[in-house]
């Protein structure tokens, strides 16, 4: 079956430059995007129940721009003070330049990796006296909090963001040829939006090991997986799918 309609579930990417745009213009495609999953943050009284000092904390590990939000927010709501003295250590370029919206950057001991964990881990080992705290979602994947007990840190895993299923109602009765997911919340909001779901010869592609492995769990017919060798992006692989079929 030819592929025309595709619904991403990611927010439409920001400006007018994007692999996903070009790919609609080249193929004659319509794409469509829209997030299956949102993040609410946590309330004080939610936080105080988990029993964190953020006074006993010299440095923060930031693993996305969701968490830097949510560490100044909670800070605000539980009128912690973050000292100039605090250390950060995010885990991009792109996340450490973030944090200007809240933290002179110049001015602050801000560190960085290229994109993983694994990229952070030389630099944080090399600040191993500092007791790190770890905003972080409730649906932090593992591989986080193991790779950084494997190297003898000390942190604390802070949950200040929760991960939840948007509401997708309005979509009921509209159908697309394929449907692209990069999280496995994305499945789970699938199904608890639409529990008698059925996909018949809707295309599924996932992104990354475990989205595919969600997909596989809940019964659903994973059609496309990147990255592969000759595809690392999921709009490469989508063209590849696309030229295939048509």
């Amino acid at each position: 079956m030819a592929i025309k309609t595709i619904l991403v579930s990611q927010p439409k990417p920001e400006g007018k430059k994007s692999p996903y745009f070009d790919l609609a213009e080249k193929y004659g495609l319509k794409i469509d995007f829209r997030s299956f999953i949102h993040v609410d943050g946590i309330g004080a009284q939610e936080f105080r129940a988990q029993k964190i000092d953020l006074a006993a904390h010299t440095a923060v590990i930031l693993t996305s721009k969701t968490a830097v939000d949510h560490f100044f927010r909670i800070a605000e709501e539980m009128r912690f003070e973050v000292p100039d003295s605090m250390k950060y250590f995010c885990i991009s370029e792109a996340v450490a330049y973030y944090l200007q919206k809240y933290v002179a950057y110049r001015k602050r001991k801000i560190f960085f990796g290229k994109q993983t964990i694994v990229d952070l881990v030389d630099v944080l080992k090399k600040h191993k006296k500092e007791t790190f705290l770890l905003p972080c979602t409730d649906r932090l994947r593992d591989n986080i909090p193991l790779t950084l007990e494997s190297n003898n840190l000390k942190f604390t895993k802070a949950v200040l963001y929760r991960t939840v299923a948007s509401d997708l109602s309005d979509l009921e009765d509209v159908y697309y040829d394929m449907l692209v997911f990069y999280s496995p919340g994305g499945i789970e909001s699938l199904l608890k939006n639409f529990p008698n779901f059925k996909q018949n010869d809707t295309v599924i592609a996932a992104f990354g090991p475990t989205t595919a492995n969600a997909i596989v769990k809940n019964n659903l017919r994973l059609d496309l997986h990147a990255p592969q060798p000759n595809a690392p992006s999921m709009t490469g692989a989508i063209e590849l799918f696309v030229k295939e079929k048509s």
